[in-house]
C-alpha cells in the first residue's frame, strides 16, 4: 500500500473517531506537538493511555466485585478515567465497551502510524 493511501486510511480512522465522540480537541493538540524529531509521540501518548486506563479498570472491576465497596478509592480511578463519578457496576461496564472499542481504533491507529513510519524511513534510505 503506498504511503499516501496509507495516510488516507489513518486520516479517515481518525476522522470517524472524532464524528464518534471518541476523540476531542485535545487530541489533535496532542497531535500537533507531533513532528519530525518526535514521530512516535502520538504513539506515545495513545500507549501509555492505554496501559494506564486498562489497570484503572482492571482496578474498578476488583473495587466493584467486593462485598463493601470503598466508594473513595472508586471515584478516585473514575474521576482519572472520566473525569466525574458514576458508582454503578453499569456505568463501569458502559465505560469498559467504550473504552475498548477506542483501544481497538487506536491500535489500527498505531499499526498505520507505523507503517507510514516505515514507509517514511524506506523512502529516505
Amino acid at each position: 500500500m503506498s504511503l499516501m493511501a496509507l495516510r488516507e486510511q489513518l486520516n479517515v480512522l481518525v476522522n470517524s473517531m472524532f464524528l464518534e465522540g471518541l476523540l476531542d480537541q485535545q487530541f489533535r493538540q496532542l497531535q500537533m506537538l507531533q513532528d519530525a524529531s518526535s514521530p512516535g509521540f502520538v504513539a506515545e501518548v495513545i500507549t501509555l493511555f492505554c496501559e494506564d486506563s486498562e489497570r484503572m479498570l482492571t482496578e474498578l472491576t476488583k473495587l466493584l466485585d467486593q462485598a463493601v465497596v470503598d466508594y473513595q478509592k472508586v471515584d478516585a480511578y473514575v474521576h482519572q478515567l472520566k473525569g466525574s463519578s458514576s458508582r454503578c457496576l453499569s456505568a463501569l461496564n458502559m465505560v469498559k465497551h467504550q473504552y475498548y472499542s477506542l483501544r481497538s481504533k487506536f491500535d489500527t491507529m498505531l499499526q498505520l502510524e507505523q507503517r507510514i513510519q516505515a514507509y517514511d524511513s524506506e523512502q529516505q534510505n
